[in-house]
């Protein structure tokens, strides 16, 4: 089977202060964490389950993975 990345998109939340990621690749990903590092140990427990229900690898697939996550951040800081 041919290795294929999915790619998730993760950005900022300023107002509720956490990390939200999405993706076009695997259909109904949405999730939320308060760092970077825990929300990518979630993708890696959600991402396969999703794959799986949506069919898009067999269910009894037995290999790894790939995903790719951009993050995205933005702030406003004041200059003296």
């Amino acid at each position: 089977m041919t290795q294929i990345t999915f790619k998730v998109q993760a950005f900022w939340d300023t107002d509720a202060e956490v990390w939200v990621a999405t993706s076009d690749d695997v259909p109904g990903l949405i999730t939320e964490a308060s760092t970077i590092e825990i929300l990518t140990q979630k993708l890696r427990d959600i991402i396969p389950e999703l794959i799986t229900l949506n069919k898009i690898i067999p269910l009894h697939y037995v290999g790894s993975i790939t995903f790719e996550l951009t993050s995205y951040r933005q702030e406003l800081i004041e200059v003296a």
